[in-house]
């Protein structure tokens, strides 16, 4: 199955997890997938985009200021509020009005008090509930204890009102502080490279921070991703084997202040021991890589994430150097974050095969490469461990070697 899709096409596989760390993975046929949503709604405002979160906030409220308001009216409606008082001559003149406008007829005569002062209808009402909740207080229309009812209602609207500021203020505010914006500042390189360091195999790639503020107590882990067969037969898409990316050594543990280059180094516990370069051209896996840590300016947990399928990892590359020493102080130059340069010695065969040889040979510490050390211990054309054509000359190898970061920068920009 491998090379190929799950459903027999020869299309490359879709990645698990995207460039940019979201994961690739869409949930069907989810039972009572509302429900649970809705038992975690402070969760579910918080994950919600934007736009939906500013949308629910302003429903919100508006639906209660128009029940409260409804309550209101219907109140005031039952107690009579709204009928007009029979026309009233006094001294020549007609006069018409309602209730509850003054108190008392333009005859002097005491008439019933309102159960809201100066509500003529239901704008009324309604701005009378929104002054009520906002506790706005405009001084012009308040309750009155004419209807116990019209008391209750606003003790109630206080409570509700105060519930949905705590739930909407506090969700705005989690999201605000959510540290997932801070993801964009952190950065993967674009590939990872396969090559030699210290005389081993070891992939790696290169994680950098461009802000000033740090990533408290970060660490990296890797996993490879790929589809796998057991013994019994059984077909798992998606199997997840750990890399080793120095948590025995507490390598794993980052100061990432500049870029750093993550090493997995390939021996016999680790997934790809028994993968060559051709290996590499042919395989179908994927590697994801993790980086947590606690944002400094909130104490906040976060996670970066991206991936390298088997296309993206350049066999017998390194990465060229970043960080440059300027008068007192450290530049680092981002410009070559994502760019490797070839090392022609890098042996092609699987770290597998390369502990097989290194037993055979013995190896000489002051060595420049293995291919050199392969050809000077033989001393023999009929062993032919490596092809020929990798082998070479001393003073061509020694151009291979990573050059300190001044001279390589002066000798690129000539």
């Amino acid at each position: 199955l491998e090379g190929h899709s799950w459903n027999g096409s020869n299309s490359i596989r879709s990645r698990f997890v995207k460039k940019n760390g979201q994961c690739n993975v869409v949930f069907t046929n989810m039972e009572e997938k509302s429900q649970r949503y809705l038992a975690d709604i402070f969760t579910t405002c918080v994950d919600t985009s934007w736009r939906y979160l500013l949308l629910l906030f302003c429903t919100s409220f508006m639906a209660s200021w128009f029940f409260f308001g409804i309550i209101f009216y219907g109140v005031s409606l039952a107690h009579g509020d709204f009928e007009e008082h029979p026309i009233v001559k006094s001294e020549g003149v007609t006069v018409g009005f309602h209730a509850h406008a003054s108190g008392h007829t333009a005859g002097g005569q005491p008439q019933k008090m309102p159960c809201i002062l100066h509500v003529q209808g239901f704008v009324g009402a309604l701005l009378f509930s929104m002054e009520t909740q906002t506790t706005i207080g405009y001084g012009w229309r308040c309750v009155t204890e004419e209807c116990p009812v019209a008391v209750i209602t606003v003790v109630i609207q206080s409570i509700v009102g105060c519930i949905i500021d705590s739930f909407m203020i506090g969700t705005i505010m989690a999201k605000m502080a959510r540290p997932k914006k801070r993801n964009q500042t952190l950065v993967f390189s674009k590939n990872a490279v396969i090559a030699l360091r210290d005389g081993k195999l070891c992939l790696m790639w290169r994680v950098g921070n461009l802000r000033r503020s740090h990533i408290v107590e970060a660490h990296v882990r890797a996993q490879l991703i790929r589809s796998y067969i057991t013994a019994e037969g059984e077909f798992i898409p998606l199997e997840q084997m750990d890399l080793n990316v120095g948590y025995d050594e507490g390598t794993d543990r980052l100061f990432l202040v500049s870029p750093l280059v993550i090493v997995h180094e390939i021996d016999k516990d680790s997934p790809l021991y028994t993968l060559s370069r051709a290996d590499l051209e042919a395989d179908d896996f994927e590697i994801v890589v993790i980086l947590e840590g606690m944002v400094e300016a909130t104490a906040m947990t976060t996670q970066f994430r991206s991936s390298y399928l088997a296309r993206e990892i350049f066999w017998g590359h390194r990465f060229e150097p970043v960080i440059y020493e300027d008068r007192d102080r450290y530049k680092v130059d981002y410009a070559r974050f994502h760019k490797t340069y070839e090392v022609p010695s890098t042996p092609h065969h699987s770290a597998k095969e390369l502990d097989e040889a290194a037993n055979l040979i013995p190896r000489s510490l002051s060595a420049f490469c293995y291919e050199n050390e392969v050809a000077l211990s033989c001393g023999e054309e009929e062993v032919d461990i490596f092809d020929s054509s990798e082998i070479m000359e001393f003073d061509i190898l020694q151009t291979a070697i990573p050059l300190d970061p001044v001279t390589y920068k002066s000798e690129q920009e000539i």
